[in-house]
């Protein structure tokens, strides 16, 4: 009896542990300096951890009118020789395809598209539960190993066709870093 009061004390000491030490990343924020194919910078993002996924809110100026594609790419790089090819694919462990309205999607990767004005600008907040910033409930962490960027394309995202939505080449790149303390 004795020991099974020890176990039970050990395990809700555990469980306490854990969930205070999972409530510290909530609200961790990582944060992003979009560029475009020149290098010039058009915007920022930043990231807040939540209990089930991250708060977005995105800010940028000098892009084409219209809607736009936007998702998380797998590799931590904005090289705009290359047009931001070396962010690589969309984030996507599982392997499942893209498109929120896939039967099968979507994957980690993506994000609704982005709304630009006649101004050239976006302003916008929104939440995606398919990525976390460091790991949160064993989510794709944009700040793994080898990093990861949000990349803005040229057109808009149909979120069905393979496999990347008919969203065109890469306008701009923002690479996903820990927000300054």
């Amino acid at each position: 009896m004795l020991f099974f009061k020890a176990g039970a004390l050990s395990g809700a000491l555990i469980f306490a542990l854990s969930t205070a030490a999972g409530a510290q990343d909530i609200g961790t924020t990582a944060t992003s300096r979009i560029v475009d194919v020149s290098g010039q910078e058009i915007g920022v993002a930043t990231y807040t951890q939540g209990n089930e996924g991250i708060v977005m809110e995105l800010q940028v100026k000098g892009l084409p009118a219209g809607a736009r594609g936007m998702h998380f790419h797998a590799v931590g790089t904005c090289d705009g020789e290359e047009h931001f090819k070396s962010a690589k694919g969309h984030i996507m462990p599982t392997g499942r395809p893209h498109g929120f309205f896939h039967p099968e999607g979507p994957h980690a990767g993506n994000l609704p598209n982005l709304i630009v004005g006649e101004d050239g600008t976006a302003h916008v907040e929104l939440y995606t539960d398919l990525v976390s910033i460091s790991g949160r409930g064993g989510k794709p962490a944009l700040l793994d190993e080898d990093g990861s960027t949000l990349i803005i394309h040229a057109n808009r995202d149909d979120h069905e066709t393979q496999p990347i939505g008919g969203a065109g080449g890469r306008i701009g790149c923002g690479l996903v870093e820990p927000a300054a303390d």
